[in-house]
């Protein structure tokens, strides 16, 4: 037997050499953090010409007008509220989609495709329902 080889069922002794360029990436990690974390706090590399256009707030490219405190529309939250709502409903999809069309490896077994169909088949009908609710109650209607 070669030196250096370890018999098969038998676990090699622990060496921390074999770690070695790991630490030595973290090492390098955490020195370029701490380097870039100074480099931003030195004042001698900042530069300190403060004009009036550069000192005004700025704001999704606009100059601001008013008070910063404006109340918003509930139109707003609404149309937030329903795309997170539909857009995590159709992420539900994804799993049975990647399950029912995999042609090989764990995917549905044959006596439950039909039930998985008519399940998914149900989840998408409430999904329209809710959709044709808020349609109905004009919630897509920008007033």
């Amino acid at each position: 037997m070669r030196t250096g080889t370890v018999p098969a069922g038998v676990e090699p002794p622990f060496e921390l050499a074999t770690y070695y360029p790991i630490f030595l990436y973290l090492a390098v990690i955490v020195a370029f953090v701490l380097v870039t974390l100074l480099m931003a706090h030195w004042g001698f590399l900042k530069p300190k010409r403060g004009t009036a256009v550069k000192l005004m707030p700025y704001e999704s490219g606009m100059d601001p007008i008013g008070d910063a405190r404006q109340h918003y529309d509930v139109k707003f939250y609404l149309i937030a509220i329903l795309f997170l709502v539909f857009d995590v409903e159709l992420l539900f999809l994804y799993p049975w989609a990647v399950a029912a069309y995999r042609e090989r490896g764990i995917a549905i077994p044959p006596a439950m495709r039909t039930i998985v169909f008519w399940e998914i088949l149900a989840f998408l009908f409430t999904l329209v329902v809710a959709y044709a609710y808020a349609w109905r109650k004009g919630v897509f209607k920008w007033r």
